[in-house]
């Protein structure tokens, strides 16, 4: 029997019928409109509309179908339901009869998928918060093993300035850093309690709605019944968060691919992350990263396309949101697989620092420090600039480096030239010289390391990053 079957005299066209079903994929939300239908008996229970027996009678159907449906999941695939609300009512009157019906008492699906949606967002933000403090471990662990190995930095995708390779992996921390505390702050919009709202206009019932925030775990109430059935901006924010995530770790994945390229060479892949050639028996492809980077183009798609459902919707409810379901699931389940391997790449990756500390001591990646040893003496920088240009160029026209050039052919560029400028060019005192906060001296990463695991610290403690 459908839910809302009593006004109509002829049945649905069948292929329209399925066409309109969601059940094939919000079943997902299955335990959420569980405990949410749980803790809206109780309601009804103190609202008098529930006696103490019929309550109780509730809980336990509640609780026996979503045991039933855990030990044996096949009973969702073979069920003839309209939605995940449809299938939860049919089965609880399989268990308790006639009672069943009384649940919805008040309440409309336009609430308890609002509220399902929310619940299953904030499950996914605590889940994808605690697997970002597991990639950042990752990365603190493999930066303190690299200790003081240098690379080469890039502007341009061209060699730079050296860094220490620890130093480069904690711009990717501080990245998911932030994107910890984006999901933090979009959590606090998320948990707000739209059950209770009825339909568009409220609940005809006498609802105790701050006594069901409490039970779920919601720190607020909706404000607005009209706007609580039909807001989707938490799942807009949720999945622009999502998009912004996908791109750090698309961009991490694409040095990884770049830096694992036998021009190359700073890093080996795992050979249990990674594929061969049908074709070409030599070849070891980067899977596991191009994937990452294919995956964020998914995730930026579902933003897109949540936004596109909503622009133009009335208030309030309209079918259109439930098409909004996909692109929330999609982007959930690709985000918090692409976490899982990138924490595993990262806990495999082979670093060859002997190579990376070549390529930073080559191609001239001292010539800006070279500048400043200028600057030091007092020649205004774009003088300084320009004086080192013209002994980059002079070292190209006699294939040697910096240190290369005598130090009479210095002073023909600038007099401040003394003995002393050659001990500023190799990659340690190059690096020693970056003391600024935030720069890439050892003792600056140091101090960054430590501060880095104090904050992983603190977000599993709780303070942050919820269980």
């Amino acid at each position: 029997m459908k839910m809302w079957s009593g006004r109509f005299r002829e049945p649905l066209d069948p292929e329209f019928d399925q066409w309109q079903r969601s059940f094939a994929f919000d079943r997902r939300l299955l335990p959420q409109e569980l405990t949410a239908s749980g803790a809206y008996a109780k309601a009804l229970a103190r609202a008098g509309v529930l006696t103490g027996e019929e309550l109780e009678r509730i809980q336990r159907g509640l609780e026996q179908i979503g045991a039933r449906c855990s030990a044996d999941p096949s009973i969702l695939d073979h069920a003839d339901a309209e939605d995940v609300h449809h299938f939860v009512e049919q089965e609880l009157a399989e268990v308790v009869g006639e009672t069943a019906y009384k649940l919805h008492s008040g309440r409309s699906r336009n609430e308890q998928i609002a509220t399902d949606l929310r619940l299953y967002t904030r499950e996914q933000i605590d889940g994808i918060q605690s697997r970002l403090v597991e990639l950042i471990e990752a990365l603190l662990s493999r930066a303190e093993q690299l200790g003081s190995a240098a690379m080469p930095a890039y502007t341009h995708l061209q060699k730079a300035e050296p860094v220490l390779a620890a130093h480069w992996l904690l711009a990717y921390v501080e990245m998911f850093f932030r994107d910890i505390a984006r999901l933090k702050d979009c959590r606090a919009r998320v948990n707000v309690l739209p059950l209770g709202s009825g339909a568009v206009a409220g609940s005809g019932l006498e609802l105790d709605r701050r006594f069901m925030a409490r039970e779920l775990g919601f720190e607020a109430v909706s404000a607005n019944s009209m706007d609580a059935t039909s807001d989707r901006d938490f799942e807009m924010e949720y999945l622009n968060a999502l998009a912004i995530l996908a791109v750090h770790l698309s961009r991490l994945a694409e040095e990884i691919t770049i830096f694992s390229s036998a021009e190359f060479g700073f890093v080996g892949l795992p050979e249990s992350l990674s594929t061969g050639s049908s074709a070409m028996p030599q070849k070891k492809n980067p899977d596991a990263t191009e994937l990452m980077r294919a995956k964020a183009g998914r995730v930026m798609g579902a933003a897109l396309a949540a936004a596109m459902g909503m622009k133009g919707l009335p208030l309030a409810y309209n079918k259109d949101m439930q098409e909004l379901q996909l692109p929330l699931f999609e982007a959930s389940e690709a985000i918090g697989s692409t976490l899982d391997v990138a924490k595993k790449l990262f806990a495999a990756l082979v670093f060859d620092t002997a190579r990376m500390e070549q390529a930073a001591a080559s191609g001239f990646m001292n010539a800006m420090e070279a500048a400043n040893y200028l600057v030091r003496k007092g020649v205004p920088f774009r003088r300084a600039h320009e004086a080192m240009g013209q002994a980059v160029r002079r070292c190209l026209d006699l294939g040697c480096a910096l240190d290369g050039l005598k130090l009479e052919e210095l002073r023909q560029i600038r007099p401040e030239f003394d003995e002393d400028f050659f001990r500023c060019l190799d990659t340690e005192s190059v690096l020693e010289n970056h003391q600024s906060e935030g720069g890439t001296a050892p003792a600056r990463v140091e101090e960054a390391l430590h501060a880095a695991w104090a904050r992983v610290r603190t977000m599993k403690e709780g303070q942050v990053v919820h269980a």
